[in-house]
């Protein structure tokens, strides 16, 4: 007998890595600022150290690996990053095909992310998706001073949509997204596009590869 899934009643999306492909111009902007603070890093490594962290705990980090940062980094890194992105960024292949499945059945998405607000008007801005989400469907840990892994940010999403934890269905492509998920009560599928996603299924995450198996994920 073929598997069912339950459909959600909130579909709650990461944003870098899982809307927006915009992690590898992020990361590619932290190491080469890393490089000039003394800490030389490549590319794989920093995604792995950093994706799905807040950009003070990726300062900690940083600075434990041997980065010597002062004390306005995280501004600095910022606005490289931001000048970074602003060069462009696409959608992930097939977000919006699900979207608009999402709409036609009526179910209500947001974007819950440790970005900034800020960061999110530029990626999804260029792509048609800031107007969608933002003010009502976006949830930044910046904005509301919680962040992944704490549960408290896909919580926060939940209750604004009067939906339970248990009827939500978060979609993430880091471990410590998964985490939030998992803490959250939350079914979770984690976004492996480039590997086998061992990190995300460790977590709880039921793993896939391509938007295109999401509808058959959520029985649509």
């Amino acid at each position: 007998m073929p598997t069912t899934f339950p459909t959600p009643r909130l579909v709650i999306f990461d944003c870098d890595g899982v809307l927006v492909d915009s992690e590898r111009v992020s990361n590619q902007a932290l190491i080469d600022n890393l490089t000039g603070h003394g800490l030389k890093l490549s590319l794989e490594r920093a995604m792995g150290l950093f994706v799905g962290g807040t950009m003070t705990g990726v300062m900690q980090k940083a600075i434990t690996l041997g980065a010597d940062l002062h004390d306005g980094w995280v501004d600095e890194i910022y606005a490289e990053t931001y000048a970074a992105l602003k060069a462009g960024v696409q959608l992930m292949p097939g977000v919006t095909d699900l979207l608009a499945l999402l709409d036609e059945h009526q179910i209500p998405c947001c974007v819950a992310s440790n970005g900034s607000e800020d960061k999110m008007r530029i990626t999804l801005g260029q792509n048609g998706l800031w107007q969608r989400f933002h003010p009502t469907a976006m949830f930044s840990a910046q904005t509301l001073g919680v962040a992944k892994p704490d549960p408290g940010l896909f919580l926060a999403a939940a209750s604004h949509f009067g939906v339970q934890a248990r009827d939500c269905l978060v979609v993430e492509d880091s471990a410590t997204g998964v985490l939030a998920a998992t803490r959250a009560g939350m079914r979770c599928l984690g976004f492996a596009p480039g590997g086998t996603g061992e990190t995300l299924s460790a977590q709880g995450a039921e793993v896939f590869s391509d938007m295109s198996e999401v509808p058959a994920l959520i029985g649509l």
